[in-house]
């Protein structure tokens, strides 16, 4: 391991993802993947409810980590990883307030009744009620939080091992933290999933009554069949 990210969601982590992988310290491990794999999910509650779990053998395959769930384990992954150094992603608090409350806040009603709750409680429980204090729908109280998870992570990193980042700062801060040389003719990677997050919110929305709306046109079609039968 040789990057953990201590940063919220929301304050370029997919952006930071893209360049670590660029950079040859990827793969980088992203909330993306604890949503596609069912195990990850549990394996994080697991852990958020104090209980034993092994991160070096869940990490084996990553050399960066970044984003929720993740973040929220900056200090035991410091201790598990003594020499991976940490990476601060920041970003305006208004900025980061705005993006969480269109993205991520706004997604949680979209999902369907039908979806496995687990998906609701790695939110639930290690973000809105956890890293956020459940304070979410005030926006000051949120923002206050946000500032003391920076301040808290600055306060307990040595500052040898910490680099603040703001992803507008492009490569040479990342690249000189990792002693790593500058790509040379690639941009840096500045990845913007607001739209994405809107096109998933409106398939869920769809979803939500499709599904219902195709049980019950099977329950119609099997009434009618059985009907049809005890006709003929």
């Amino acid at each position: 391991m040789k990057i953990i990210g201590a940063g919220f969601g929301r304050s370029g982590t997919m952006s930071i993802k893209a360049a670590l992988d660029q950079l040859g310290a990827g793969p980088c491990y992203h909330m993306k993947i604890t949503l596609k794999r069912y195990h990850h999910l549990h394996f994080f509650l697991q852990a958020w409810r104090g209980k034993k779990v092994n991160w070096k053998r869940f990490f084996k395959r990553y050399q960066s980590v970044v984003d929720w769930p993740s973040c929220s384990f900056y200090k035991e992954l410091m201790t598990e990883f003594p020499d991976a150094k940490i990476l601060l992603n920041v970003r305006d608090p208004g900025e980061w307030y705005n993006s969480m409350a269109e993205t991520i806040w706004a997604i949680q009603p979209a999902f369907p009744w039908w979806f496995p709750r687990i998906y609701r409680r790695i939110h639930d429980e290690i973000i809105w009620n956890g890293n956020l204090k459940g304070v979410f729908e005030d926006r000051e109280k949120t923002i206050a939080v946000y500032r003391e998870w920076i301040e808290e992570v600055k306060r307990t990193v040595p500052a040898e091992r910490l680099l603040v980042y703001h992803v507008r700062e492009g490569w040479k801060p990342l690249c000189d933290f990792l002693e790593m040389p500058v790509p040379e003719g690639k941009p840096f990677p500045h990845i913007n999933e607001r739209k994405s997050f809107k096109r998933v919110i409106r398939m869920l929305k769809v979803m939500n009554w499709l599904v219902p709306l195709l049980f019950l046109s099977v329950i119609i079609g099997l009434i009618y069949f059985f009907d049809l039968k005890d006709l003929l």
